[in-house]
């Protein structure tokens, strides 16, 4: 039977089954991630192949994440977490038979367990962000729940990929991809603590998924999301390369990488105290203008403490935007359409991360990591006049 609006999560458990939901899914796909590209360079595959196999995992939810928004929109929760759940552990499935086989056939399953794996965990996203924001009874019990849910990525790339590496080192990949299968399981038992509710009272009329971005705010949203998100693409890039050419060593690089993510997660701990206290349109604003000045200084660091400190400020700045603009989507959005409008959000993050290295490839050798920090930052400032002008709409 199809699920409405959950009711409100007033309790610990709840929210903490819709965490354990998204960790479960999300952690089987770090966890594929890292280790299938890793078998296909052992056997002696090109980075042009590896590259493919990691573009499908973000490729594949482009495609999908419509047909994932409108089924969360129909169903409600459990439905879309048990058929995420059920590709996830379907990719883990095929990444155990590629071990088993060799030359093309074994490369197809890899590609085709992280399709797979990809499209579960972005459904699951999906269905747990829309669960959570429909279930808020204010703009500040928003931010703090989204706040909550932000922190099971972090979570997940650290359980999946050393999950992995400890079990390909001790056993083997074909032991670490059943390992991934069993986290998926998680989800389904956590998804017993999420209540369900009374099906839809009105049919849904005919409208098409394009109509949201008519929605007053929807577009400058979108926009404003995906310049932040296209941060931390850049971020992610090209700190690795300035590392290099300062001659700094990959342990030194990774501090910096590891510094930034452990600011992301410090700020996103702290929300739910201060969600009284924010506004959501100021913040976003904020961010874009810090963010901007951040980049800005970035290549002007020439030791790696002010690398350091650039990046712990970027964390702060970029960390505090996702409960912000989850709750700002929600505000806007048609209760009975939120599936599909974080399936936008979805589509735009998962394409520039798929797009976006090759272009800063691209343009990196050509102008190098400095320029593509101060255009970047450049264009993030710029934009924040479009964060101001959400405050009509959210």
């Amino acid at each position: 039977m199809p699920d409405a609006a959950p009711a409100p999560p007033r309790s610990a458990r709840v929210l903490v089954a819709l965490i354990v939901g998204q960790m479960g899914l999300h952690a089987s796909m770090a966890g594929l991630r890292m280790a299938a590209p890793l078998q296909a360079l052992r056997e002696g595959y090109s980075a042009w192949a590896v590259g493919l196999l990691l573009a499908l995992f973000a490729a594949a939810p482009v495609l999908l994440a419509l047909h994932s928004g409108r089924l969360a929109d129909r169903h409600g929760y459990h439905r879309p977490v048990r058929i995420a759940a059920l590709l996830a552990i379907g990719g883990a499935v095929l990444a155990v038979a590629s071990t088993f086989l060799q030359g093309a056939a074994h490369f197809a399953l890899l590609c085709a367990a992280a399709t797979l794996s990809g499209s579960g965990a972005n459904m699951g996203m999906l269905t747990v962000q829309r669960t959570a924001g429909l279930a808020a009874r204010d703009s500040t019990e928003r931010v703090r729940l989204f706040s909550w849910l932000s922190i099971a990525p972090a979570f997940s790339n650290v359980i999946g990929p050393v999950a992995v590496g400890f079990a390909i080192d001790l056993a083997g990949f074909a032991v670490a991809y059943a390992l991934m299968l069993l986290l998926p399981l998680a989800t389904v038992a956590a998804a017993r603590s999420v209540p369900r509710s009374a099906p839809p009272g009105a049919a849904r009329s005919a409208r098409t998924a394009w109509d949201l971005l008519v929605t007053p705010g929807m577009k400058r949203l979108l926009a404003v999301n995906w310049l932040l998100s296209m941060c931390w693409d850049v971020h992610a890039f090209a700190v690795p390369i300035l590392g290099h050419e300062r001659g700094f060593s990959a342990s030194t690089i990774g501090l910096v990488l590891g510094t930034f993510t452990l600011s992301v997660t410090a700020v996103r701990l702290f929300i739910p105290m201060l969600a009284h206290r924010l506004n959501e349109v100021q913040v976003v604003r904020g961010s874009m203008l810090g963010t901007g000045v951040v980049f800005a200084l970035y290549p002007l660091a020439a030791s790696p403490w002010l690398m350091g400190a650039c990046a712990v400020v970027l964390g702060l700045t970029l960390g505090c935007v996702q409960p912000m603009i989850m709750s700002m989507l929600h505000h806007i959005t048609p209760d009975d359409r939120h599936g599909e409008a974080l399936a936008f959000r979805s589509m735009a993050i998962n394409a520039s991360s798929t797009a976006m290295p090759l272009l800063f490839g691209a343009v990196g050798t050509v102008v190098g990591a400095a320029a593509l920090f101060w255009a970047v930052g450049g264009a993030v400032g710029a934009g924040s006049w479009l964060a101001r002008r959400l405050g009509a709409t959210a």
